[in-house]
């Protein structure tokens, strides 16, 4: 990730970053996200991921700001998960509750609290691993729920901690339970 113009010298090139180096790196047109200090690089969104992520962040930010339960943020909005290395995960889709921040805390750099919920939207180019990986993050950081969203398979996977998991099909109904209370719809509404 460090370029320089220089010719190679023997100092060596930068290997972990910090959550505020992290919001200063120049746009690459990729999406960054740090783990335990490393940078990781994904390749924007296909369309079909995009347009997924975009309803159920609609649907999400309609019902919570007419019931006055929080924020919704879109895709790529970072949170600091761990400190020392710096961990910083971006969901394509993300809650937070009224009760845990108020509009006057919301700062102008990543927050560094896990958000109620955040909603992953699987690509084709994710790996079961890396999936994985991003759910253990957010439930281990304190998300209280994740929703992985499969378009191909047209399925949801709800996360709870500690480790209940629940598979929905595309005639089930996906609920907000108790993180976002009222909150449902049919999955395969998700994919038209």
């Amino acid at each position: 990730m460090v370029v320089s113009k220089k010719a190679p010298s023997k100092r060596k090139a930068k290997t972990q970053f910090t959550a505020e180096e992290l919001l200063c790196l120049p746009a690459t047109g990729c999406r960054l996200e740090l783990v335990k200090g490393n940078l990781y690089e994904m390749a924007p969104a296909g369309w079909r991921h995009g347009r997924v992520a975009m309803k159920i962040g609609r649907l999400l930010d309609a019902y919570v700001e007419t019931a006055r339960l929080g924020y919704v943020s879109a895709a790529e909005t970072g949170f600091i998960l761990q400190r020392n290395p710096d961990t910083v995960r971006a969901p394509d889709t993300a809650f937070v509750s009224r009760d845990r921040l108020s509009e006057e805390e919301t700062p102008d750099g990543y927050l560094e609290i896990a958000p109620d919920l955040a909603v992953e939207v699987v690509s084709p180019s994710d790996r079961p691993r890396e999936i994985h990986d991003k759910v253990a993050d957010w439930l281990n950081a304190g998300t209280r729920m994740v929703w992985v969203i499969r378009p191909a398979q047209r399925t949801v996977t709800v996360h709870r901690p500690p480790d209940l998991v629940e598979e929905l099909t595309e005639t089930a109904i996906l609920n907000g339970a108790d993180v976002i209370p009222g909150f449902s719809c049919l999955v395969g509404d998700l994919f038209a």
